[in-house]
C-alpha cells in the first residue's frame, strides 16, 4: 500500500467528533438513572428511619418520648435495630449528596450544599455506630435517672449528631439563598424556617421532644429535596 493512502474514516487513533458524540449520547442516560436512584435513596431515608422509630416507640417496653430520646432506642438487646436504623439513614444522606452534586450543575450552593449534606450522612452513620448510655430506666432494668459519668462512645454520639444537624441546617441556610435569589418565595421561608429549627439550642427540660422535632425536620427536608431534585434532573 502506498504511503500516501487515506485510512478509513473512525479507524485512526483518535475517535472521531461523531464517536464523541455518540459515547456521550450512551453515556448520559445511564448517568442521570444512576443520580435518580441515588436521589430516590436519599428521599426514602427519612421514611424508613421514621417508620423504625416509630415501630420501635411503641413496642419496646419501658421506653418514653418525654424521657428518652430517639437515639436511646440503640441501647439494649433490641438495640441493634435502631443502629441499624441509623446506619442505613445516614447512607441515604450520603446517596442524597452525591446525586445532588451529579444534579445541580449552576448557581449558589451547587458545591458546597452536597457536602454538608454529606456531612449530615456521615454523621448519622457516626452516631449510629457510637451508641449513648442507657438512663432514665431504659432499657427496663437501668437504674431511674442520668448516667453517672457518660462513656466515651456517648459523647462521640452526641458530637456526631450535633454535627450532623448542624452541617444540614446550613445546607439549608444555603437552599434558601438560592431561592431567594431565584425569586422563589415559599422554598426560601420554608428552608429558612428548617434551618432556624435545627439551629435552636437545646432545652434540658424537653430535650427528647426537641430531638424528635429536629429529626422530624431534618427527614422531611431530606425528602422534599431528593424529590424535587429527581423532578428538575
Amino acid at each position: 500500500m502506498s504511503k500516501f493512502a487515506v485510512r478509513p474514516r473512525g479507524s485512526g487513533k483518535h475517535p472521531t467528533k461523531e464517536e464523541v458524540m455518540a459515547t456521550v449520547a450512551a453515556t448520559v442516560p445511564a448517568v442521570r438513572r444512576s443520580s435518580d436512584r441515588l436521589l430516590l435513596a436519599g428521599g426514602l431515608a427519612g421514611p424508613v428511619f421514621f417508620a423504625s422509630a416509630v415501630t420501635q416507640m411503641l413496642t419496646r417496653e419501658g421506653y418514653d418520648i418525654t424521657q428518652h430520646p430517639i437515639s436511646q432506642l440503640a441501647t439494649g438487646s433490641l438495640g441493634w435495630i435502631q443502629i441499624t436504623t441509623f446506619v442505613l439513614a445516614g447512607l441515604g444522606g450520603i446517596a442524597l449528596a452525591v446525586g445532588a452534586r451529579r444534579t445541580l450543575t449552576e448557581g449558589t450552593g451547587r458545591r458546597a450544599m452536597p457536602i454538608f449534606v454529606g456531612i449530615f450522612g456521615a454523621g448519622l452513620v457516626a452516631a449510629g455506630v457510637f451508641t449513648m448510655d442507657p438512663e432514665y430506666g431504659f432499657p427496663v432494668g437501668t437504674p431511674d435517672g442520668p448516667v453517672g459519668e457518660m462513656s466515651w462512645h456517648s459523647i462521640a454520639h452526641s458530637a456526631a449528631a450535633a454535627i450532623a444537624f448542624t452541617a444540614l441546617a446550613i445546607a439549608a441556610i444555603l437552599l434558601t439563598i438560592r431561592h431567594v435569589r431565584r425569586r422563589a418565595a415559599l422554598p426560601a421561608v420554608l428552608n429558612g424556617l428548617a434551618a432556624l429549627i435545627l439551629l435552636m439550642p437545646m432545652s434540658s427540660s424537653h430535650m427528647s421532644i426537641q430531638i424528635a422535632v429536629n429529626g422530624l425536620v431534618a427527614f422531611t427536608w431530606t425528602t422534599v429535596v431528593a424529590l424535587s431534585l429527581r423532578r428538575s434532573s
